[in-house]
């Protein structure tokens, strides 16, 4: 088993508002939601903070995530701005710490000791990577003295990941899933609404529902009644029929896709 329990998450990115983002994640956790996902580069590590502490749920019972910023990944600079997270953020500690980009000032070599460094003294329980392809995960596994908790990717049901969700099973890590409904270009699809009208659900519920199924941590970014009803994604059961359609639809694009992405050097 992978060295932290996560289930349906709570992504932030793109919850600039403060207000918008409290109220956001107090909503979640008073409904159910345990683990929140932030980072440095959304800026709103500040704003998540206050969710935290005005929600009426014990702090330990909470997956905190956030990650360090790709021109912050030279060892001094993980080292401050992982502290001045925790204090943006009002916690003593972070449940999972990520490499948010291995690019900019990423060096495998100088930046995943530092993170070993910081779980060792407390800062964070867990180290993570994002964006990461096969062989720079391979090479962070080999270099860093810390389990890999998880790998957080796109992941949705027109860009699936097979790859990487193999790795996360032989190397029993989660794989959490940034843009689980494509930035809400999957809502339209079809195929998954001829799922939802099976199942008396949502194409949003159901693109969810089928993360969870295929053994991938969907952090949805969600405000107002979108926040509760996506947690219904956890009751619902899709037949082996609906997922091997969903299945079907691999083949998509990405919808995130920075041109110094990992995957796009030479």
């Amino acid at each position: 088993m992978p060295p932290i329990d996560l289930g349906l998450g709570l992504g932030t990115s793109g919850l600039d508002d403060p207000a918008e983002c409290t109220e956001s994640v107090v909503t979640a956790l008073e409904a159910g939601y345990r683990h929140v996902d932030t980072a440095q580069m959304y800026d709103n590590e500040a704003a998540v903070g206050e969710g935290i502490a005005a929600a009426d749920v014990d702090r330990d019972e909470v997956v905190v995530a956030t990650k360090i910023h790709p021109t912050n990944l030279a060892p001094d600079d993980v080292r401050e701005t992982a502290r001045e997270s925790l204090d943006r953020l009002g916690l003593d500690r972070v449940d999972l710490l990520y490499v948010h980009w291995p690019t900019k000032a990423y060096d495998a070599e100088a930046t995943l000791p530092v993170f070993d460094e910081l779980r060792a003294e407390g800062v964070t329980d867990h180290v993570a990577v994002s964006n990461f392809t096969p062989d720079l995960l391979r090479e962070a596994r080999a270099i860093l003295d810390s389990p890999i908790a998880a790998h957080q990717v796109e992941c949705h049901p027109r860009f699936q990941q097979p790859e990487l969700r193999e790795l996360a099973t032989e190397f029993d890590h989660h794989l959490v899933g940034y843009s689980p409904l494509a930035q809400g270009e999957l809502l339209d699809d079809p195929t998954l609404g001829a799922v939802a009208d099976r199942n008396d659900a949502s194409p949003a519920v159901v693109a969810l529902a089928w993360a969870l199924a295929r053994d991938v941590v969907p952090i949805p970014k969600a405000t107002g009644d979108h926040v509760t009803e996506n947690l219904a994604a956890l009751d619902l059961e899709l037949s082996e029929e609906d997922l091997d359609a969903i299945d079907g639809l691999a083949g998509g694009d990405r919808t995130i896709d920075p041109d110094d992405a990992a995957w796009n050097r030479n």
